[in-house]
């Protein structure tokens, strides 16, 4: 892969904050809102956002409910997402294992 095939960079993965609750779940499968925010050291609501354009993209689902009256976010990675982030991976891991 050379600069040619930037374009096979994920720009909904590439963001900081959707890469790093993406590499999390990856990992986690399913984490909610407030272990995600504490992890990420991310703003609630810039939190929703990005986890918003992951759900979008068919990356994340989210489950929403209520525990002791309490609500709970859960996200969690979708097959799809987790075959999105394997190929930025893949490309990113291209770009970088390139020597000039």
């Amino acid at each position: 892969m050379g600069l040619n095939d930037l374009g096979k960079i994920d720009e909904v993965i590439h963001g900081r904050m959707r890469l790093g609750i993406m590499v999390y779940l990856a990992d986690a499968e399913a984490a909610d809102f407030t272990e995600l925010k504490t992890v990420l050291e991310a703003t609630q609501g810039n939190l929703s956002v990005h986890i918003k354009k992951l759900e979008e993209a068919g990356y994340v689902a989210v489950a929403k409910s209520f525990v002791n009256n309490k609500p709970l976010t859960r996200v969690s990675i979708t097959p799809a997402g987790r075959k999105a982030f394997a190929a930025y991976l893949e490309a990113l891991g291209g770009l970088i294992g390139r020597t000039p």
